[in-house]
């Protein structure tokens, strides 16, 4: 078999082109995406050059982790079936690229375990169900307290406060761009110089800014906790007399699991969070370079999805 597949060459340079793909072993699916969206954090590293090395890290590769399908073929396994709508979270199945991401792409074949099926009435919306994970499990781990900051406005910030407001919490959330301030639901979201407070006792950024740490300490109460809840290519440094003061605390939230993903998809289709007003802006696949281009650069884009279904 042979995909289409957004293929990143190397930092800025990006193109759709054809792929072999894997066969499908007992356990796998074959899928045919319907959409796939661009993540503004891992992804945007990966084209600007600044991702720390990981394993399985290089070019080419294929990059998306969030992305929509249709099973089109099952092998060996009950725990899908062809006409199953699904959320891909990547697939490493190319041959000639990388798949460290891999979703990004017209058909993957992945194991069926990995997947997991959603309601398809959610259209391209069940594509973003790995960036609620991703705030679902910041606030839902091991010992944690809900937001009373969220530092960021942007498609993952809104999650984290559509999540703590569906928790019971009241966050408030700074966002200097004034063209991100809008489409709070349930919460307030203001200019971070127009803020006086000193005592949150949860603060969680997700603007992946280590540059604000600083101010952000200046902000908590004593015993207060900063939650790094985005993604830092740089080393991450603070200035330790004023933390010292407040015996401020640190956590690092990592990225979802399985559990979050269920755990999220359960939530989304009780009602209880909304992924409604996130998708800002649709592009086809072969339009790719100026999509990647435009959900990096344009401050009104909170998520650009890749359409593959209507690729010509």
């Amino acid at each position: 078999m042979q995909t289409e597949a957004i293929i990143m060459s190397g930092p800025g340079d990006i193109a759709l082109g054809d792929l072999g793909l894997v066969d499908p072993q007992a356990g796998s699916v074959v899928v045919d995406i319907r959409q796939s969206a661009i993540s503004t954090g891992t992804e945007k590293l990966l084209w600007s050059g600044e991702m720390p090395p990981f394993p399985g890290m290089g070019y080419p590769l294929v990059p998306g982790y969030e992305a929509v399908g249709e099973v089109v073929e099952a092998r060996g396994t009950n725990l899908l079936k062809v006409g199953d709508r699904v959320f891909v979270p990547g697939a490493d199945c190319y041959d000639g690229a990388r798949g460290l991401f891999g979703a990004a792409a017209a058909r993957v074949v992945t194991p069926a375990d990995r997947l997991v099926k959603v309601d398809p009435g959610q259209g391209a919306q069940g594509a973003l169900l790995a960036l609620a994970a991703t705030a679902r499990h910041a606030i839902a781990g091991l010992r944690v307290d809900l937001p009373e900051l969220i530092v960021g406005h942007g498609a993952f910030g809104r999650l984290l406060a559509r999540l703590t407001v569906a928790a019971g919490g009241a966050p408030t959330v700074w966002e200097r761009a004034a063209e991100r301030r809008g489409g709070a639901q349930g919460y307030e979201v203001i200019d971070p110089e127009t803020d006086d407070r000193r005592d949150y006792r949860t603060i969680y950024d997700a603007s992946g800014n280590a540059g604000l740490l600083n101010d952000l300490v200046g902000r908590l109460a004593k015993g207060g906790e900063i939650v790094l809840a985005g993604f830092y290519p740089q080393p991450v440094s603070f200035a330790y007399p004023p933390a010292f003061m407040r015996e401020a605390r640190f956590r690092i939230s990592a990225e979802w699991t399985r559990d979050d993903l269920v755990a999220t998809r359960d939530l989304v289709e009780d009602g209880v969070l909304s992924l409604d007003a996130l998708i800002t802006h649709t592009r086809p696949a072969h339009d790719a370079p100026e999509a990647y281009a435009q959900a990096f650069a344009a401050p009104d884009c909170l998520k650009m999805i890749l359409d593959w279904e209507h690729t010509a």
